[in-house]
């Protein structure tokens, strides 16, 4: 284990391994937040395990149980799970406890939100750190994220990252797990909001345009599944993914195939990972939101994408856009990101048992309702 990939699945096994259990069967284990720390003096106690032969020549397996018994021996000797947790070469970890609460259901858990600097990662950063969750911002590396990073930290200086992911490298998605692995211990909910739109009707679709959306939309959203579930299944204590859908999935767009049509591989994807990942405990659902123009300062890229094109063929200003959609809508609303972050909140917190269910935010769109 002597790789920075296989380095992280050691914290990642031994945070799933000190995950207190409980009594609760939607939410069976009580992760925390496990830290880096300088090495301790003095041997075990109530509160410290020092484990040795956790060599590079072990197997992750090897290494697991290694690290089980040595937890089961103290659990027996002392009443508890160890705080802290120091292994041969001289690395130490601390685990820090939270226990949720109807506040903050999400304390001591961890988040990472793909595609977050626009106006649905927004929301959806915002009202995971007000459940007292810690949260990974990613996106691609640049000023942006940055910016959007700093802008969190205001809200929870201590539970913000900023880490840059790009979705359709598989290197990238799995180095920025790592990086939040390195950070806090492991991850326990993905939010999978990145994507890309085009405008352009059928006849005139460019091929390597399509392949660019297909590239983001369906190849992004395997490789953020494939590797979230490796996660998962390294700390062994299940986790949620929320996959961001759409309601042109079962509405699709004339001039808006090549979006329509590579979301809806996205939403087959999360569906299809709903049946492969059930027994680890692991749930994935989507959230189909739509016309959701701006979250605070933050706008969407789709509708910048969109937008000037409806603006034009409609006759109308942003400001008549926006009402156009806030008007063909049954409740006649107008959808904000933490409209869709409450959504997400709901799957996150899983307040029912429930897998591979869609939740439309879309205030009444009866052409949208599933077939």
């Amino acid at each position: 284990m002597t790789s920075n990939h296989d380095r992280s699945r050691l914290t990642l096994v031994l945070r799933g391994l000190l995950a207190e259990p409980t009594d609760d069967a939607d939410r069976p284990f009580c992760p925390g937040i496990l830290t880096r720390v300088d090495s301790p003096a003095g041997g075990a106690n109530d509160r410290m395990l020092s484990v040795d032969a956790l060599g590079p020549e072990l197997s992750e397996e090897n290494v697991k149980s290694r690290l089980l018994t040595a937890i089961e021996a103290h659990v027996a000797s002392h009443g508890c799970r160890p705080d802290i947790v120091r292994v041969e070469d001289g690395r130490a970890f601390r685990m820090e406890r939270s226990r949720p609460n109807s506040t903050r259901p999400l304390a001591g858990r961890v988040a990472l939100v793909t595609g977050a600097a626009g106006a649905i990662g927004y929301g959806i950063c915002l009202e995971l750190l007000a459940a007292g969750c810690h949260v990974a911002a990613t996106d691609l590396a640049g000023e942006r994220l940055d910016r959007f990073a700093a802008d969190l930290r205001k809200n929870a200086p201590d539970r913000v990252l900023g880490v840059a992911l790009d979705v359709t490298q598989a290197d990238s998605v799995a180095q920025a797990f790592d990086d939040v692995a390195a950070v806090w211990g492991g991850v326990d909910l993905v939010v999978h909001n990145a994507g890309i739109a085009l405008v352009a009707h059928l006849k005139e679709l460019d091929l390597e345009s399509f392949r660019r959306l297909e590239r983001v939309n369906v190849e992004g959203t395997l490789l953020v599944l494939q590797e979230a579930q490796r996660v998962f299944l390294a700390q062994g204590i299940g986790g949620d993914i929320v996959i961001m859908s759409t309601k042109n999935v079962p509405c699709p767009g004339a001039g808006f195939g090549a979006y329509s049509a590579t979301k809806a591989a996205c939403h087959q994807l999360g569906r299809i990972a709903s049946l492969e990942m059930a027994a680890d405990g692991i749930r994935v659902n989507m959230v189909a939101p739509d016309a959701v123009f701006a979250e605070g300062a933050y706008k969407s890229g789709l509708w910048e994408e969109v937008g000037p094109g409806r603006m034009k063929a409609r006759g109308l200003d942003e400001a008549g856009l926006h009402e156009y959609y806030r008007n063909r809508n049954l409740l006649k609303a107008r959808v904000t990101g933490r409209h869709v972050a409450r959504a997400v909140l709901f799957f996150a917190t899983r307040q029912t048992p429930t897998t591979g269910a869609t939740i439309p935010v879309d205030g009444g769109l009866p052409d949208a309702t599933p077939r």
